[in-house]
């Protein structure tokens, strides 16, 4: 499947910013089950490209000039190649990394109890983490806007509900727990020609299968498998290592975002 996306986004200051710096991941992952034909950024300041320890294509975007907007917009055409729900492991990092506890995954007793409710039963691995996945969307409802970025997963499973982050942390948290490594991962996803904008901008996890030596990738918040539809951009511990935009400032005071993310199917131009 070829997929189209369009990524705006913009922030507004309501004072002069002095220096800012952001760690842009909005480049698709390298990865045998993806090809990215065609790709560009436009963003102000200036840009180095290096990879991060996760593998995932990072731009370093610096702006040493007053300033009080700055937008980043990224657009091109992938082709996802394969359907596979499981992932070759690539790089240099052990899968073992993703075993380390983060602020955003750290398990309470009520994810602990919840791991093993799902986890440790006598059912093949890849039953159980979709017997997971299925209980979280139970224990976690979707709802646009009923979260902060900055919760863990332990305030999402209190609450109730929460966004794609979320039902993500309350996994990774809960196979974390169990000793199974799991990975953040934050990309695009085509839900459909009447649908796309409303979950264009995405998150889902991979967890790992040691006996197959690949991840397993699951879409927590649909209850499925990764497909054809997905466009992976990175991945990470939890969210702030795949964040698509993440920086700091000097100044600048109150912040607005704007994000408008379209996701499309070349068929269907």
């Amino acid at each position: 499947m070829r997929l189209q996306i369009r990524h705006r986004t913009a922030y507004r200051y309501e004072e002069p910013v002095q220096y800012s710096a952001q760690a842009l991941r909005l480049t698709p992952r390298r990865e045998y089950r993806q090809r990215t034909l065609s790709w560009r950024m436009d963003a102000p300041g200036r840009r180095t490209e290096r990879p991060d320890a996760h593998g995932n294509i990072t731009h370093l975007l610096t702006l040493e000039r007053i300033h009080r907007e700055i937008e980043v917009v990224v657009s091109g055409e992938v082709e996802v190649v394969s359907e596979d729900e499981m992932i070759a492991h690539e790089g240099t990092l052990s899968p073992l990394a993703y075993l380390a506890t983060t602020q955003f995954t750290a398990p309470d007793p009520a994810l602990v109890d919840l791991a093993d409710q799902y986890l440790r039963t006598a059912l093949p691995l890849r039953d159980r983490l979709y017997a997971l996945a299925e209980g979280i969307g139970a224990r976690v409802r979707y709802r646009t806007g009923s979260s902060s970025v900055d919760d863990p997963a332990s305030t999402a499973l209190r609450r109730g509900e929460g966004v794609c982050q979320d039902q993500a942390h309350v996994f990774l948290a809960c196979c974390r727990s169990a000793g199974i490594p799991g990975r953040y991962v934050s990309g695009y996803v085509y839900s459909g020609p009447h649908t796309q904008e409303s979950a264009a901008s995405h998150a889902w996890i991979d967890a790992w299968i040691d006996e197959k030596q690949s991840w397993l990738g699951i879409d927590v918040t649909h209850l499925g498998r990764i497909g054809a539809q997905h466009c992976r951009l990175a991945v990470g511990r939890d969210y702030l290592d795949a964040a698509p935009v993440r920086g700091v400032r000097h100044g600048g005071g109150h912040e607005l975002l704007d994000v408008d993310v379209t996701v499309t199917k070349a068929d269907d131009q």
